[in-house]
């Protein structure tokens, strides 16, 4: 399918998420679109996808002009979007989710459906049990089993928003081998992405936004360096280091064990010192996400004692470690750290109230003017909070943080950020360093570990299988070790 998208504009209000985009997408190849957060990536995608309408513009697919107002709609015509966070019922088989899919097709045969499923997936090359919960599947899986739904509709053309994030390597390695068959077979394949490693091995063009616009674009072979200018109009800085020795140990678990995740949390002793930024390695549910919720008081431990300063906070739920300092920055950003629906200033509101009932609106205005300029969220305190882009929804919620928190604890901090956003939000989270915060992050990028933690605690199957200062492990290390395997293994 041949997608040509001409002078396309979105507005939100004062906000241009789109200012005159045109690009064209050509049959049988994998496309990449790279820009910096809030460069008008997503919504130009929502906007092809159906998701969301554009305030101007024309959309051409295989040279007809095309008008449609939702996704059913642009599926019928052809084109499937996959989300960062796949569109499933994780209650639900693989089987059911996929028929489910099918709309209008509901009343398939279960044997045909399945049928079609296993053509489909051993056509991809997916490893994936019909049978299975989807509440049990790693993301990756679960991308598989959309990526399934989406081409038995019949999908010409496949966009995909981030799709790497939070994926295993073999995964990865997977996914794309697919994309690439999908695209021999003559099919669009559109890749949203921030990470330029990913677009430059598997893209065979790049399409480069910023500011909501069109920079530029190149057909392989790239080059890193023009495609980083057009980027950023200059190489992005890289994170600032700095050496600091840690204090006493802000928060302390001992011989703890946790329910959670795929593999729980096992018997973990471990300490996180004031002035120390520890990261938090490991394959996808391998117990990082129930240590960050055990220490923030979200899980309480079935054994072992954690430790706040000292305090023993057994039987203390997250209000307790809230009021001794405790901040927590889920990866889910809108399900689980904003409130959909809501303006920014709403959330200021929330945040600034006093007493139960009374909310003063003026305040909340200028705090949510002050906390858009300093964190640079590109938007209004009118702005919905969904309507943001994904990095600027992670700089809002960095801009709710406290001056002087005790612990900083955060799961995946950069995820879906460009370059130049990550550095900046590090920088920030150095500072807090500095001031005597201790930070624990977990993140998917092992070179973002190695390059911004002081330490690293690498788990597997809900252990820690290492503790050690990131100057004594290599990413080679690293690797083999979040795989399970010590260092006499082969």
């Amino acid at each position: 399918m041949k997608i040509q998208l001409t002078d396309i504009y979105k507005h939100f209000g004062p906000v241009v998420a789109n200012d005159g985009i045109s690009l064209t997408v050509a049959p049988g190849t994998l496309h990449g679109i790279l820009g910096e957060n809030g460069a008008g990536k997503s919504t130009l995608m929502k906007i092809l996808a159906g998701y969301q309408s554009m305030t101007r513009g024309t959309i051409h697919l295989d040279g007809r002009l095309s008008t449609y107002r939702s996704p059913a709609q642009a599926a019928a015509l052809g084109i499937g979007m996959l989300y960062q966070d796949p569109l499933d019922f994780p209650s639900l088989t693989v089987l059911n989710n996929f028929i489910i899919g099918q709309g209008r097709r509901l009343g398939w045969h279960r044997s045909r459906a399945r049928a079609e499923f296993e053509a489909l997936r051993q056509s991809a090359g997916f490893d994936l049990s019909p049978d299975h919960l989807v509440s049990r599947l790693t993301v990756g899986e679960r991308q598989q089993l959309e990526i399934l739904r989406l081409l038995s509709l019949g999908v010409g053309a496949l966009i995909l928003d981030e799709p790497t994030t939070g994926i295993s390597a073999l995964q990865k390695e997977t996914l794309f081998q697919a994309l690439k068959m999908l695209a021999k077979q003559g099919k669009s394949v559109i890749l949203v992405s921030h990470k330029i490693e990913d677009v430059e091995t598997w893209c065979d063009e790049v399409t480069v936004l910023r500011s909501g616009r069109v920079t530029g674009g190149q057909v392989r072979p790239f080059d890193t360096g023009r495609i980083l200018e057009m980027m950023f109009g200059a190489p992005p800085p890289a994170p600032e280091t700095r050496q600091k020795t840690p204090g006493a140990d802000v928060i302390t678990m001992e011989t703890v064990s946790a329910r959670g995740g795929r593999s729980g949390l096992n018997r973990c002793t471990v300490g996180i010192a004031k002035g120390e930024i520890v990261g938090l390695a490991g394959l996808e549910g391998s117990g990082q996400g129930v240590f960050l919720r055990v220490a923030t008081g979200l899980i309480r431990p079935i054994r072992g004692r954690v430790r706040f300063s000292g305090e023993d906070m057994a039987g203390k739920d997250v209000h307790a470690f809230m009021n001794r300092g405790t901040v927590f920055l889920p990866a889910d950003r809108l399900e689980e750290g904003l409130i959909a629906g809501l303006t920014v200033a709403d959330h200021w509101a929330l945040k600034t109230r006093k007493g139960r009932f009374f909310v003063d609106r003026r305040r909340a205005e200028a705090s949510a003017r002050a906390g858009i300029e300093t964190f640079r969220v590109k938007g209004t305190p009118q702005t919905c909070v969904e309507a943001l882009s994904g990095g600027n929804q992670q700089r809002l919620l960095l801009s709710f943080l406290p001056e002087t928190p005790e612990l900083l604890l955060l799961e995946n901090p950069t995820r879906g950020l460009d370059l130049e956003s990550a550095a900046w939000i590090w920088n920030l989270l150095g500072s807090f360093r500095d001031q005597g915060t201790a930070i624990a992050f977990s993140s998917s990028e092992l070179d973002e570990i190695l390059a911004v933690a002081d330490r690293v605690l690498v788990f597997f199957n809900g252990e820690v299988l290492k503790n050690v200062p990131t100057g004594e492990i290599n990413l080679a290390e690293l690797g083999r070790a979040i795989a399970g395997k010590t260092q006499g293994d082969t």
